[in-house]
Order: structure tokens, then sequence, then C-alpha cells
């Protein structure tokens, strides 16, 4: 991997990740860009002690562009976009349109190719293992920034999800504190250590999982399963068999057979609608929408979580869609958006079945 970085013309850093070492990067941004003004507040709510970034500045960001005006696509002759060279491999650069930024974080956006009509699903295992490789370093470069406790790696796909650019991207947040989702983690992780006199929480539910009927593939190295209290109609956990805290601590073996394990994964979620999963639609439904989650321990001190280090969480990728049939969407509605109380209509074993029914040949 060749890493290069260079500014953007409002000052944004932009970052090229290349899979060949000899590839040069000297493409300078010509748009006339003023400096980039962001309005980012963090406030909590005093009844829930979570966190909400107010970020009014986003309303007037870039809002389902035709695909010849896409910002991220490589500028071409006098089409000018996010990244000044012809052609790239990964690109990483701070959105100008951040949820967080300065004292209340940073945020960043990650091209995974330059080819606006495909999906991380059509990526060969070496550019795979590239975006991985990105992610990684960008994790390892965030932790370092004075105001990031969190640093959280996730793509959205598709409009059902609320995407607003088509093409292949995803992002990376950077937050000043423990996000509410990895705290409830950290505190049941707590609770089980000391309930069991030690016993790590993640290692029990994947030793769980792996002797039961929710596996929906196994490698050497990794681990995906349909959990057993599922949120959304179809969800995957995907775990490292040696547990670690983030992406930084995966060994050489793991990393290797990362993009093999999650590209077949990816795949297999484009197959699940194909009109054999009981809707009216017998159509198949390429490109299922999802959302896909890396879950890595905070950086900043654990010193609330009684007896926890960051070497007890472990680093796991949460995939999910919702699509719940064919034509038909989950929607977060009452009891969901008003009391965080999930009601799935999917069993998780009959999600892992058929997740396994389509596996490749």
């Amino acid at each position: 991997m060749k890493k290069t970085s260079t500014r953007l013309a409002d000052g944004r850093e932009l970052i090229y990740y290349d899979l060949r070492d000899d590839t040069v990067r000297d493409a300078v941004d010509r748009r006339p860009l003023d400096r980039t003004v962001t309005t980012s507040e963090i406030r909590r709510d005093a009844l829930l002690g979570d966190a909400v970034a107010i970020a009014s500045h986003r309303q007037g960001r870039t809002y389902h562009p035709p695909a010849d005006e896409c910002p991220l696509c490589p500028t071409r002759g006098e089409r000018l976009s996010e990244i000044p060279d012809s052609s790239y491999d990964v690109v990483v650069f701070e959105n100008r349109f951040p949820s967080l930024a300065g004292d209340s974080g940073r945020c960043e956006v990650v091209c995974f190719t330059s080819d606006h009509d495909a999906s991380f699903a059509d990526l060969t295992e070496d550019h795979a293992r590239l975006v991985l490789d990105a992610w990684t370093d960008r994790t390892s470069e965030l932790s370092h920034l004075p105001a990031v406790e969190q640093v959280f790696c996730f793509e959205n796909r598709g409009e059902e999800i609320g995407v607003t650019l088509g093409h292949p991207h995803g992002q990376i947040y950077a937050y000043p504190f423990t996000t509410p989702r990895t705290a409830l983690m950290l505190r049941s992780l707590a609770a089980h250590k000391e309930a069991t006199g030690g016993e790590n929480l993640f290692d029990a539910v994947v030793g769980r999982e792996l002797a039961g009927e929710r596996v929906v593939l196994e490698s050497e190295h990794w681990i995906a399963f349909v959990p057993y209290a599922a949120h959304w109609p179809y969800e995957v956990h995907l775990y490292p068999k040696r547990r670690v805290p983030d992406l930084l601590a995966l060994d050489e073996a793991a990393r290797t057979e990362f993009p093999q394990v999650y590209l077949e994964l990816l795949r297999r979620f484009d197959r699940i609608f194909d009109g054999r999963d009981g809707g009216e639609d017998s159509a198949a439904e390429p490109r299922t929408p999802y959302i896909m989650a890396w879950h890595q321990a905070p950086f900043g001190a654990l010193e609330e979580f009684d007896g926890v280090t960051r070497d007890d969480f472990a680093l796991h990728l949460e995939l999910f869609t919702v699509r719940r049939t064919s034509g038909k969407l989950k929607f977060l509605a009452g009891s969901e958006s008003g009391m965080s109380v999930f009601i799935n209509d999917v069993p998780p074993e009959r999600a892992a079945e058929r997740l396994r029914e389509v596996a490749s040949s």
C-alpha cells in the first residue's frame, strides 16, 4: 500500500491509498473553494445521558446529484470533483459537511473505488484489503487527535438507508466521547465479568454461537452469525476468532482472510431477496440496502466501567438491512423509536438459514 496525503482547495486533508507503490499523486484541486466553516456542537441529554450533534450547516450538503455531477468520482477534464486526480484506488478526505468538527471530533469520507456504478461487493480481494488497510490507518491517525475517544468506520448503502450520494463510499466518525451503544456493551461486559468471576462476555457470546444454528459462514480466522436477539430482519455479526480490541490489533492472517469472508457475506446479502423469501414480488432485488458498522474499543479512559480494559473489548463488524422481505422495509415506529424496543418479524434462525441457502457456488 502507498499512502499520499495532500490538501484540497479549502484546506481539507485528502489521502490517496494505492495498490501500486510507484503511483504518483500530484494533481491539484482547481476549484475556487472558500475555507470550510462548520457549526458543529455536542449537546448532552440530561435525562438519557447520551449526546446529540447539532450541525445546522449540513442542510446545504449535496443531495442526490445526477451521476455526471457526482462529487466522489475522479476529476475528468473540466468536470471538477472532491478528488483532483483522474483516477484512484481508495481515497479518504475530510467531509465538507461534517457532523463533527474541531473540538467535537472529525468526519471523513472513504471512497472505495473510482467506479461510480460498482459496490463494495464488486471489489477484488486485493482492493478490499486496501480498504481494510485504509480503515486501519485512519483509526490509528484519528486516535491520536486530542479530542477523539472513539473511531467508527461504517458504510451506508442504498436510498432506503438515506444515502444521498450513489457512489460506493463509507464514512469514518471520530467521536469526542464513548458512544452510547459502546457504553452499553462495556456495562454488560463489566457486569458479566463480575458475575462470573472474570469470564469475558464477548467470548461467551461467540462460543455459544459457534455451537449453535445461527452460524452463516466460518473460516479459519473469522466467524459470522445472526445474533440470538437480532434487532433487524437480516443482521450478521462478524468476529475475528482471536479477540482483539480494534483494527490495529488484527494479525496478518486475519487481515489476509478478511476480504474473502466479507466479500462473500456482502454477496450473500445481495442474493437474499430473489423471490424465495416469501415476498409478494418474485423478481430479484439486487443490491440489498444495508448498514455496515465496525465496533472498536474506545481510546479514552474506561474508569466508569469497573474492571474493564480495552483488551476486554472484541472488535467486530455488524451488517444489517432495513429490508424485511421483497418490496417491504422495516420501519422504526413507535416501539423502536419511542422506547428502543425492537420487534423483529424474521426469526434469527430463519435469517441464518436463508443466508446459508444463498451461498455462492
